[in-house]
């Protein structure tokens, strides 16, 4: 059962639900602003604000933030609901925003110049779409989204299943990652050359909802369903669960098969969500670290699993269930085209050049522009250009992307979700839907999707100071 009392309050609850001893682990309230008979309202306003990132004890840091709250507030409703989403822009530049991983029509997706007109300095625009897909998404700003989301903005979008999945807890983790000054301000450097020739802008200070975290509470038997969203710049995080065991449930919102990580470890690339069931098998009084190891010699503890001093019940015995699949459609493997996307630049990388607004230039003229990457060998510099390929609305399409750098890029396809098909010519063997695809360095990874959503759509690196600085395309579906 959830721990969500009913129907009224399910609906507007606190995503994070339960204690935090020194976590602040619930969400900001929700967003919404009523439901009526064309479905659920809400209202977002970005606008300069402050949060206590580090700790009550340091001073506060200024931030960009949705409704004063970093992260923003969260969006939950049930799968086949449709949503109108009011944002207000009182940023000193324009914004949109972008539902990362939701298959939203092509006007509503947020990308600036491409999908739609970026929202000035006092003005507002409403999106609105029907949630077809349930699971975790999350929401952001496109338009200089290195700068804006390493400020603050970006929050959950929580779309609940038809059919409440069997735990005794929901809970969301925005996991976040910031380069704090001594005086509590974030790093005023978004866009320097080595974040964007490196690994991208990698933080000093590690937040859970919005606030260094010190432990979770838990009960003992409790089993939690744990979202985790990973809305950092770059930060790729690899989580590992002292004394426990997570099954992962779904990943980027979608359903699959129930499984332990590879490792004991869950990695989670920017922009990237996972999902797992835990069960809380630890003694009353106990205490159990969450470290994330995913940089070698980096290692640090996340946050503690802290036991209360009551137990819910005995740990349970029984599985745990899949979830119920999404009404993604399946593309046609045996006529879909092929495309190959090669990834090229970085620091240590050997690309002498890139087309750059139709000309090709030296990769001295490119560093001069702030451009470091191409994508079949086009650096862009903006939203809109020309797309890489126009695909036939209901074809089907493999997308061979070939990491030639040595850095890690997370690829991310909107508007449509894919199947990972395969890593350097082995299949994967749960063939997992996502929007979001981890490529590592000098790895080659197939991806397959249904051309099922007409439009331009943006097709990117989600490391932001990557695409800032090149490595994004778009598709055409028509």
């Amino acid at each position: 059962m959830s721990d969500r009392s009913g129907p009224a309050l399910s609906r507007r609850a606190l995503l994070a639900g339960g204690a935090g001893l020194a976590l602040a682990a619930s969400l900001p309230p929700s967003a919404r602003a009523h439901e009526g008979s064309r479905g659920a309202e809400f209202r977002l306003l970005a606008a300069p604000g402050e949060a206590a990132l580090a700790g009550a004890s340091r001073p506060a840091t200024p931030v960009w933030a949705y409704n004063g709250a970093v992260p923003g507030p969260g969006i939950r409703v049930r799968q086949g609901e449709r949503v109108r989403v009011l944002v207000e822009n009182r940023l000193p530049e324009e914004t949109t925003v972008h539902w990362h991983g939701l298959r939203v029509p092509n006007p509503m997706d947020g990308v600036p110049h491409l999908t739609q007109a970026p929202i000035r300095p006092g003005e507002s625009f409403t999106y609105e779409f029907a949630c077809e897909d349930a699971g975790t998404f999350w929401y952001h700003p496109h338009q200089r989204s290195h700068a804006q989301v390493g400020q603050g903005l970006s929050g959950p979008f929580i779309v609940e299943e038809r059919e409440p999945y069997p735990v005794d807890r929901d809970v969301t983790w925005m996991l976040g990652d910031w380069r704090l000054l001594k005086d509590g301000s974030i790093s005023d450097d978004f866009g320097n050359l080595h974040d964007v020739s490196h690994a991208g802008r990698i933080g000093n200070t590690v937040t859970v909802n919005g606030a260094v975290a010190q432990a979770f509470e838990v009960r003992r038997g409790e089993r939690i369903r744990l979202r985790l969203v990973n809305a950092a710049n770059a930060r790729i995080f690899g989580l590992e669960f002292e004394g426990h065991a997570p099954w992962i449930v779904a990943l980027d919102g979608h359903p699959v098969e129930p499984h332990a990580p590879e490792g004991g470890r869950v990695v989670i690339g920017p922009a990237m969500r996972v999902d797992l069931v835990i069960d809380m098998t630890g003694l009353p009084g106990g205490r159990f670290k969450i470290t994330d190891a995913f940089y070698k010699g980096l290692e640090y503890r996340l946050l503690d699993l802290a036991y209360a001093s009551e137990r819910l019940r005995e740990p349970r015995e029984t599985a745990v269930l899949p979830l119920r699949a999404n009404p993604v459609r399946e593309p046609d493997l045996s006529s879909a085209q092929r495309h190959d996307v090669v990834l090229a630049g970085g620091m240590m990388g050997t690309m002498a050049g890139a087309m750059v607004h139709g000309e090709m230039t030296d990769v001295r003229a490119m560093l001069r522009q702030g451009l470091v990457w191409a994508m079949n060998g086009v650096a862009a510099t903006g939203h809109v250009h020309e797309p890489m390929a126009t695909l036939a609305h209901g074809s089907s399409h493999i997308l061979a992307i070939k990491n030639e750098t040595e850095w890690w890029h997370p690829m991310h396809l909107h508007g449509h979700t894919f199947r990972v098909l395969g890593r350097d010519s082995v299949p994967t063997r749960r063939r997992e839907w996502q929007d979001t695809v981890l490529v590592a360095p000098r790895e080659r990874v197939e991806i397959a999707f249904l051309a099922d959503n007409p439009g331009d759509w943006m097709f990117h690196c989600h490391v932001l100071e990557h695409q800032a600085g090149g490595m994004m395309g778009s598709i055409r579906v028509a």
